[in-house]
């Protein structure tokens, strides 16, 4: 039976760049994919430069586009809001090819990548035993990047503390003119699904649509993005394939460490609250974990308590101050234009500061937002 120090389940950004960040460190590492790599992964691909900066590696071979700024719209208000920045604020890539090259980079360090191996289970003990459809591997120790999901979250016991919130994206090809003119421009457009947004990602050459609900509520997400794409004046779709899927956007409320087990990224419930974005924090818990297992010089306890102080330092305060915004920013939306219209410049140069990484969600945000929602009424 192959053995190693660490297994990390997933092969998505936040698994692929923590196996190469473990093989830096001369930690061995097996990287467990269930699919065929490639794979084509559902989401919209917009990856803001506070990530990209993260990165260990130059990206650029796998980048589409590159927007300098982002633009702001809010449905039935005569209000555009956008910034720009001298760095790419997002960044356009296709999963498929951003996490392969991630997982090349990680091989290249001696990662053993096995794709093709769904976990089936786990029998923990000092060192616990990952069971797959193609065999048994041992490992000191499990990250588990395997997103929204998780089936190692539950084989590991964690029950379902994180928000988990509606969305559908579609990759679209539209017309030439069409693309020409709306690939122009990263947009979100507020309030044109009820307390959610929809997106315009341009790729290389076609369209990545979605749309998202901040609520955990049944909606038709379908007859939200056909008045989308009417709303884009899109003239003719030549082709889109729909993907559904979930984001959580609240952290687990029952801990990251358990049984020799890590969760990051999605598996934790890290998504930014407000933007549903999730590249980048599923990267830097990634890296957060990493270090905390070569600082234990790998001792799993010891690990699990060093990730969770360095969770509450550095990631969580971000995200939980998140939660608080993205409530009060989908649910006041009277309040929330009429502050627009005063503050929305300050507010979106705020916010792009954030995606680019030179300041984070102030933790007394909400106390200032109160405050300015007091002076006015």
């Amino acid at each position: 039976m192959s053995q190693y120090d660490v297994a990390v389940i997933g092969s998505g950004p936040a698994g692929a760049s923590a196996a190469y960040s473990l093989a830096k460190k001369g930690i061995s590492t097996v990287l467990i994919e269930k699919e065929t790599l490639p794979r084509y992964k559902t989401c919209g691909g917009g990856f803001v430069f506070r990530g990209r900066r993260n990165m260990p590696f130059d990206i650029s071979p796998v980048v589409e586009r590159e927007f300098y700024q982002i633009n702001l719209y809010f449905e039935n208000e005569e209000m555009m809001l956008t910034t720009k920045r001298d760095v790419p604020v997002i960044s356009m890539v296709m999963r498929d090819d951003f996490d392969h090259f991630i997982i090349k980079k990680a091989k290249e360090l001696g990662v053993e990548v096995k794709e093709g191996h769904k976990l089936t289970g786990i029998t923990f003990g000092e060192v616990p035993t990952l069971h797959t459809s193609q065999g048994d591997i041992q490992a000191k120790m499990i990250i588990a990047a395997d997103g929204a999901l998780s089936p190692t979250a539950k084989m590991a016991g964690w029950k379902e503390t994180r928000k988990l919130i509606p969305a559908l994206e579609y990759e679209v090809e539209v017309s030439p003119e069409d693309f020409e003119r709306l690939s122009q421009e990263v947009r979100f457009d507020v309030d044109t699904i009820p307390h959610g947004y929809a997106w315009s990602f341009p790729k290389k050459n076609h369209l990545s649509l979605g749309v998202a609900s901040a609520r955990k509520v049944r909606i038709d997400l379908k007859a939200h993005y056909r008045k989308y794409v009417e709303k884009l004046g899109i003239k003719e779709v030549i082709s889109e394939k729909a993907h559904g899927f979930q984001i959580p956007v609240a952290p687990r409320t029952d801990g990251f460490y358990r049984n020799n087990v890590f969760l990051i990224g999605d598996a934790a419930g890290f998504a930014d609250p407000v933007t549903a974005e999730g590249i980048s924090n599923a990267i830097l818990s990634g890296q957060l974990v990493v270090e905390a297992i070569a600082e234990s010089e790998l001792n799993p306890q010891k690990a699990g308590d060093l990730y969770q102080s360095k969770l509450e330092e550095d990631l969580l305060p971000e995200v939980i101050t998140g939660v608080s915004v993205s409530k009060w920013f989908y649910s006041q939306r009277m309040i929330r234009n009429f502050l627009m219209k005063k503050y929305g410049d300050y507010f979106i140069s705020a916010m792009t500061d954030v995606f680019i990484g030179d300041r984070s969600y102030p933790k007394d945000l909400m106390k200032s937002l109160k405050r300015k929602i007091k002076e006015l009424v």
